[in-house]
């Protein structure tokens, strides 16, 4: 089972937004699995049998990471990070850009970004390297 690491909840207070979109449990499990793969799997952190992490710090500031990955899809617009993606040419008036279809991946999509709150998150202070070391790749 895929780890959640905030609730609707936790999504409103972190944003000052009631309610929370409709959606907003698919978002979150979808911000948790994306920071799982692009960033928490790279740190070190003590966590329980399930895989979430024990201290309560930890715990917090995972779960504002995810509102904050969620609050930038919805601020760029692109919640599922296809947004862009396919494009081989678009003009507009006298402003034209293109690129490769072909070479083009959802991964330069606004939503496939790890947004820039994230890191506040999980740079605060609280955080010290006992509890929470980013960039941590160890090998048994």
């Amino acid at each position: 089972m895929p780890r959640i690491y905030a609730t609707a909840t936790e999504f409103e207070e972190y944003t000052g937004e009631s309610p929370a979109p409709a959606d907003i449990t698919v978002r979150l499990r979808r911000a948790s699995a994306f920071l799982d793969s692009q960033v928490f799997r790279l740190c070190a952190y003590s966590v329980d049998d399930t895989g979430m992490p024990t201290d309560p710090l930890v715990l917090a500031a995972f779960a504002d990471a995810c509102c904050a990955q969620v609050e930038w899809g919805i601020d760029v617009g692109d919640v599922t990070g296809g947004a862009g993606v396919g494009w081989g040419s678009v003009e507009i008036g006298s402003a034209k850009l293109s690129r490769s279809v072909t070479a083009t991946s959802g991964d330069e999509a606004p939503g496939r970004q790890v947004a820039p709150s994230v890191w506040d998150a999980l740079r605060s202070p609280d955080l010290t390297p006992d509890l929470l070391v980013i960039g941590a790749v160890a090998t048994c």
